[in-house]
C-alpha cells in the first residue's frame, strides 16, 4: 500500500511533538509501528523538507519544527534557546564568537539570523560555535550586549 508524502510528512510531525525522537531509526520505526513503513532515504527527504532541527535534550539530542519563518524568532525563544546551550561568547574587532553546548550552533545562528539586529551581517555555525559577523569593530560590543541582555 503505497502511502501519501503529506499525511506521511503529517504524521512524522506529530510523532515529533508529542514525543522525543533523536534518531532517523527511531523515526522510522515508530512510523512503521503506526502503520506507515518508510525507507531512511525517504525520512531523511521527509526531514529536510519539513525543516526539522535537532535540539539538546536531556544528554542527547532530539528532533523538533523549526519556528514559523513568517514571524520570527521571538525575544523570548531566543533567551531560552541561549540559556539552554550558550556556554559563553568573546569580541574580536568586528567578530562575536558564541560558544555552546554540542549541536547547540546551528539553532543558536539561526535564532540570530531571524532576530534581524541591523549590525549583524550575518552568521556562521559549526557543530558548537557560532561566528557572528558584525557591521564594525564599534558594533560588535553592542552584539554581545544584546547576547549578555537575553540570558
Amino acid at each position: 500500500m503505497r502511502h501519501d508524502k503529506r499525511t506521511r510528512q503529517s504524521l512524522i510531525q506529530e510523532i515529533i511533538t508529542s514525543q522525543p525522537v533523536e534518531t532517523q531509526e527511531e523515526l522510522s520505526e515508530i512510523l512503521a509501528a503506526k502503520g506507515m513503513p518508510a525507507t531512511q532515504a525517504t525520512i531523511s527527504r521527509d526531514i529536510k523538507e519539513l525543516g526539522l532541527i535537532k535540539l539538546p535534550y536531556q544528554d542527547t539530542h532530539r528532533y523538533a519544527l523549526p519556528d514559523d519563518g513568517t514571524l520570527g524568532v521571538t525575544r523570548d525563544r531566543l533567551r531560552r534557546l541561549l540559556r539552554e546551550v550558550l556556554m559563553g561568547f568573546v569580541v574580536s574587532e568586528n567578530l562575536v564568537v558564541v560558544k555552546t553546548l554540542t549541536a547547540g550552533a546551528e539553532v543558536v545562528s539561526e535564532a540570530i539570523d531571524k532576530m534581524e539586529w541591523p549590525e549583524v551581517v550575518g552568521t556562521l555555525a559549526g557543530e558548537n560555535t557560532v561566528l557572528v559577523v558584525a557591521r564594525s569593530k564599534e558594533e560588535a560590543p553592542n552584539l554581545a550586549k544584546r547576547l549578555e541582555e537575553l540570558r
